[in-house]
């Protein structure tokens, strides 16, 4: 009998581990190299957009709060917009996008997200509301910034900071090294990524509680 309690016993603790390993997968966040987790999203038009459905082009995934002074350092330079411009221009798909929760900074209706960043000058391909979050603790974006690209492969390459200067002021714009920009011109011309997986800066996303 004690025989059998025990077995039994173990048995049952190999099953609190397997849940418990499940449940860390399900919630683990995007690895640089791995497949990028699939996930569909509605613009302001209501228009569902999912990753998957852009297998064979890169895509720029950016985690924006428009009311972050971080982000703003990078919209009223227009670094973002012409980052924006020439990703596009080379056929790749930018989504914008916001995981700021109900009544957290940054958090607009869709139209009015859209409004504000197209007469802004936003290039994206579109721009997504997140409000429950749950895209962006898919991918662990920690930022506002925070920006992933994804290769034609579906494949994560990069993860992280747009730059190298962590600061709100417009003007280190212009000598930042562009972490983004350099990632997608590596990948497109066929080199492996230099630097992956840079921290990410700025103002932390404003997730439900």
């Amino acid at each position: 009998m004690r025989t059998i309690t025990r077995l039994s016993a173990r048995f049952f603790c190999a099953l609190v581990l397997a849940g418990g390993a499940h449940a860390l997968s399900a919630h683990a966040e995007a690895i640089v190299g791995q497949a990028s987790p699939d996930f569909s999203l509605a613009d302001a038009q209501g228009n569902q957009h999912e990753l998957s459905a852009q297998k064979g082009k890169y895509v720029v995934l950016e985690w924006f709060n428009p009311d972050c002074p971080f982000v703003r350092k990078h919209y009223d330079s227009g670094n973002m917009q012409a980052l924006q411009k020439t990703s596009t221009e080379k056929g790749a798909v930018w989504f914008s996008i916001n995981s700021s929760a109900s009544g957290k900074q940054g958090n607009y209706p869709s139209d009015a997200l859209e409004q504000r960043l197209r007469a802004e000058g936003s290039a994206a391909s579109a721009i997504l509301k997140d409000e429950d979050g749950a895209v962006g603790r898919l991918y662990g974006a920690k930022s506002t910034p925070h920006v992933f690209v994804v290769n034609p492969d579906g494949v994560l390459i990069y993860a992280g900071a747009i730059d190298d200067k962590a600061s709100v002021d417009p003007e280190d714009v212009k000598t930042a090294k562009n972490y983004v920009r350099q990632a997608l011109d590596e990948a497109m011309a066929g080199k492996p990524v230099s630097e992956p997986s840079m921290k990410s800066y700025g103002c932390s996303v404003k997730y439900a509680d």
